[in-house]
């Protein structure tokens, strides 16, 4: 298990180095992937958050659809709202999606399309940090459902979970890099670990309510600063990703 970095900001003695704090919040603001609503120094439990969670039918975002959308408020590490909505995929749900969901063809029929819920869902993520469990599969869905809709909103009207260069916090990369290796990493297992409630495991708000509380208890072993937090788990999403991508080629071989 490794143990996450921090800038020291001090002599041995205890004083600060001349001008090293300066250089730190420059450092801080340099940063990419932050949403550039919020200070890079600010502390990222106190900026407004909003937890997201898809249901889809498949892995694939080219080629599948979303047909659920959760989307969960923390303010201040309580929950402000909590949203979930279906919408209909346009194509048939696969057998195989249903038995993890348990969402039918027949639930989603009459539901809004993506370009129908839109607005809605602008409405909810709008000045707000986004937050997903392995934040990759939620962004690159929501990312390919705004392409089909591209020419619906322009770029000033896009909160921070729709633009391309705003990194997600990720509880998942935090709970690889500080929980015993030995801890399973799933978001069933993370949650049982820290006593948090998931009574509607693989539906939209259920996990995102999880995920959420999840990363409130991942909290104090993270970094305070937004900037900071942002810096760190992009290198360690990195470092992880290519630990697993040799532990799968040694496997094959």
């Amino acid at each position: 298990m490794a143990s996450h970095e921090h800038i020291g900001t001090c002599f041995p003695t205890g004083r600060h180095y001349p001008g090293i704090a300066d250089r730190i919040a420059e450092a801080i603001q340099r940063v990419e992937g932050l949403a550039d609503e919020y200070d890079a120094a600010r502390a990222w439990t106190a900026l407004p958050l909003v937890v997201i969670d898809f249901e889809t039918t498949g892995v694939d975002a080219t080629t599948d659809r979303v047909i659920e959308i959760g989307m969960v408020g923390f303010d201040g590490g309580k929950v402000s709202f909590c949203e979930a909505r279906l919408m209909d995929p346009g194509m048939p749900i696969p057998e195989g999606a249903r038995a993890v969901h348990g969402i039918s063809d027949e639930e989603v029929a009459g539901a809004p399309s993506f370009a129908e819920a839109l607005p809605g869902i602008l409405e909810l993520l709008k000045g707000r940090v986004p937050v997903a469990y392995n934040a990759g599969f939620d962004r690159g869905f929501l990312l390919a459902e705004l392409d089909r809709v591209r020419g619906l909103v322009s770029e000033e009207q896009l909160p921070p979970a729709l633009r391309q260069e705003v990194v997600w916090i990720d509880p998942l990369v935090w709970a690889r890099e500080t929980l015993d290796e030995r801890q399973r990493k799933r978001l069933v297992d993370v949650a049982e670990h820290f006593g948090v409630s998931l009574e509607q495991a693989h539906r939209a708000a259920g996990d995102a309510e999880a995920t959420g509380h999840v990363l409130m208890k991942l909290a104090p072993k993270m970094p305070t600063a937004y900037g900071e937090l942002v810096r760190l788990q992009v290198r360690y999403a990195a470092r992880q990703e290519a630990e697993f991508a040799g532990f799968r080629g040694g496997r094959r071989r």
